[in-house]
């Protein structure tokens, strides 16, 4: 079990799209175990490989609905969407954020599995909110960007507040 670190804003390197993965091989098995443990124990409901300091379009998930367990995206798309839904979500790359978010309510997707394989499927309710989030993070959008500008700054505020007071007491 390997826990990789967390890459928190304001680290500029989150608002960078992620390369398509092009090798399914044992290095890719082993950064989605990796992925899978640290977000277990973060504890989280979701991890894009941006959050680990990875660009590649990847993401674990574990809605924990259904007993459906750890899911994997590779190179995710969503082909279609209808509905909305507003749910409040946080982010394990943004702490201490928790706001109301607008998402597609059903969304149709294509991905590819770890042995490369094209799937496609359709998701609704909080798995599709958890899909939606995770590929935001691919495509270099943090969920500070679906809320209202006055929202984002006063939480940008009060993060960068939060790192300097980190700093300070990381350095004495």
């Amino acid at each position: 079990m390997a826990l990789l670190e967390i890459v928190k804003f304001p680290d500029p390197s989150l608002k960078k799209p992620s390369e398509p993965v092009a090798e399914f091989d044992e290095a890719l098995s082993r950064l989605i175990r990796d992925m899978s443990d640290t977000m277990y124990a973060a504890p989280g409901v979701g991890l894009a490989a941006v959050q680990v300091g990875v660009h590649r379009r990847l993401f674990v998930m574990d809605s924990r609905e259904e007993d459906l367990g750890l899911e994997v995206y590779i190179n995710p798309v969503i082909v279609g969407g209808e509905g909305e839904v507003e749910t409040e979500e946080g982010c394990l790359s943004l702490p201490d954020f928790n706001e109301t978010v607008t998402r597609k309510a059903r969304i149709t997707i294509r991905y590819q599995k770890v042995d490369g394989t094209l799937e496609e499927g359709a998701l609704n309710g909080f798995r599709a909110v958890i899909f939606q989030h995770e590929l935001d993070h691919l495509n270099g959008i943090l969920a500070t960007d679906r809320i209202s500008r006055l929202k984002r700054s006063l939480y940008t505020r009060r993060r960068l507040r939060q790192v300097k007071q980190e700093k300070q007491e990381k350095h004495g």
